[in-house]
């Protein structure tokens, strides 16, 4: 099957609810990725940062509802110590400020993890460029604009990344992209529980990895399968432990009740991100969380309602199929009535599209099961395709690649995803996205 301008109409009717019919959308590119697994860069190839007991692994995310705080995590391999960040307005060095971390390790299995921070900068301003110091080594980010209907704001995307050779050129094809000023990451870090004993090691190397990136712009996450770290054979019975203590996010800003599902507002954006793996069904805290969270949605405000998922619901490939199908049921019909713009999910290692579409006349007697177009419904992109070792999900799909997201108001985004095998510039799929909420036109 051909790649990115695919659209689902001749995928999802035909495969993903198995009706019988020969499907072909079409071949987009001559290029076929390599059917091998892909390859994890050695170990070694991720030293730490020169000095000794030097902070490690920095990386930041939104700290709070509305973008005026951030939480920053770091690692420190031997002491506890430095367990705080001085910080400063860009400019106004003289004005520095400290903020301690909370500070914590965890042990899985024969391996002890460094010392983990998390720090929170509250009461930050609104567009503005703060640096800070961890130990001997600076950063700095950009807060968000404030709140608002037609604030522009653009995110990347990125899923399953890893840590292999085409992770990394997955990754410095981003990184070089200059346009990205936060990362919507869709859930699979590190991989670690690919390796024997669930080599925690990797956890360490993933977050060297991605500084260059994570420590710069908030990376907004979501948990995946890959996150689970479930290994009763080897005593490790607590699910996402890694996970929990390297990757705080705001959970509690939004009423959650656990950090594998919360939302927060950007720019003109109200991002929710949910768990495809805990409960969520009647009565559940994340079907509780989730049906309350709806309401406060305010496309007033913040119109770009975008969901986070790491299983996809609609998917045409034969990996993973209907894994995602009994989130979908249960979800699906709030998604068509609160007119969700956008839903992104991982797992499946490989790129999709859909047109709007949904699947919410089924009833016991009716047996209207088939997806039909839907203006209300909305697009679903699969992004699996970050490079990870397991390889690719190859029935159709050229490229392991990443997207970008460019929201300009409140009725148009730009919507773009870039193969691995292009220039950075070239949008191997491209689409002029219309808001369901203040500008509900069929896209093209």
């Amino acid at each position: 099957m051909g790649s990115s301008t695919t659209l689902w109409s001749a995928i999802a009717f035909c495969v993903v609810l198995s009706i019988a019919a020969v499907c072909d959308g079409g071949i987009t590119s001559t290029f076929v990725r390599k059917p091998t697994a892909s390859v994890d860069i050695p170990v070694e190839d991720f030293p730490p940062p020169k000095g000794y007991n030097a902070p490690e692994q920095v990386h930041i995310t939104q700290g709070d509802r509305v973008g005026k705080s951030v939480i920053v995590s770091w690692v420190t391999p031997s002491k506890p110590r430095p367990n705080f960040l001085t910080y400063w307005e860009h400019a106004n060095k003289k004005n520095q400020q400290i903020v301690g971390a909370t500070t914590t390790l965890y042990r899985y299995y024969n391996y002890t993890s460094g010392y983990i921070h998390h720090a929170t900068i509250k009461n930050l301003n609104y567009h503005t460029r703060y640096f800070y110091e961890l130990g001997h080594r600076r950063f700095s980010f950009l807060t968000p604009p404030q709140l608002g209907p037609d604030v522009p704001h653009t995110f990347g995307i990125i899923g399953d990344l890893g840590q292999t050779y085409d992770s990394n050129q997955t990754f410095e094809h981003y990184v070089s992209n200059p346009k990205a000023q936060a990362v919507l990451y869709l859930g699979d870090l590190s991989y670690a529980d690919d390796h024997p004993f669930h080599n925690n090691v990797k956890w360490d190397t993933w977050g060297r990895f991605i500084e260059k990136s994570a420590a710069y712009q908030p990376w907004i996450w979501t948990a995946g399968n890959h996150e689970l770290d479930l290994a009763p054979e080897i005593g490790e019975n607590t699910p996402f432990k890694p996970y929990n203590h390297r990757y705080h996010v705001p959970f509690r800003s939004s009423r959650s009740t656990s950090p594998l599902w919360y939302s927060i507002k950007r720019a003109s954006a109200h991002i929710i991100v949910l768990s495809s793996y805990s409960a969520y069904g009647k009565y559940t805290s994340q079907y509780q969380w989730l049906e309350q969270e709806l309401k406060k949605v305010d496309r007033n405000k913040t119109p770009w309602l975008i969901v986070l998922v790491h299983s996809p619901w609609y998917n045409s490939n034969n990996y993973h199929y209907m894994e995602g199908e009994s989130m979908r049921v249960q979800f699906e019909s709030w998604f068509v009535k609160n007119k969700v713009d956008l839903v992104f999910a991982g797992h499946v290692h490989s790129y999709e599209r859909s047109e709007r579409i949904s699947n919410v006349q089924y009833n016991i007697t009716n047996g209207l099961s088939t997806p039909v177009k839907d203006p209300s419904a909305p697009i679903y992109i699969t992004i699996g395709d970050g490079g990870n070792i397991e390889g690719l999900a190859n029935n159709f799909k050229a490229s392991f690649g990443h997207a970008i997201l460019d929201i300009r108001n409140r009725t148009h985004a730009h919507y773009t995803w870039h193969r691995n095998q292009d220039n950075k510039a070239v949008a191997a799929d491209s689409l002029w996205i219309y808001n369901r909420y203040w500008y509900p036109k069929q896209e093209n």
